[in-house]
């Protein structure tokens, strides 16, 4: 039986620790590291000014090796962006980052399937 080192970066929109709501305003990204299951590091990335899904904050988080994104919320044309830049999007998170990833490493995190309703960046035709 072959045993592989899967590495994989999960970003979380953060804001004080905690998930911010809304993926095109927070702080910054929270960028976990893992390798087998495991943290194995942690850091942190500037979020860009504006809007998530016209930001070019995608492109940077996948050339970063980001391939998913736990969220609060964002709209459709975020999310379809970061789906774009081969990022899964899971959405309807909330709560401290670090208990975030232990929920997700404990396979208790699912996408809620519900977008912004009340996003007010205009002209989405991304």
């Amino acid at each position: 039986m072959m045993f592989t080192l899967e590495t994989t970066k999960v970003a979380v929109p953060t804001r004080d620790g905690v998930v911010d709501d809304h993926f095109g305003h927070c702080a910054y990204y929270t960028i976990f590291t893992l390798v087998a299951n495991r943290i194995t590091a942690t850091d942190r990335m500037p979020s860009p000014e504006g809007c998530g899904c016209k930001s070019g904050i995608a492109p940077v988080l996948a050339a970063a090796g980001v391939r998913v994104m736990l969220a609060g919320n964002m709209g459709e044309g975020a999310k379809r962006v970061l789906e774009q830049n081969g990022i899964r999007v899971v959405r309807g998170c909330h709560g401290a980052v670090t208990e975030l990833i232990e929920a997700y490493l404990a396979g208790r995190v699912v996408d809620s399937g519900e977008g912004c309703h009340s996003h007010e960046c205009h002209d989405h035709h991304a």
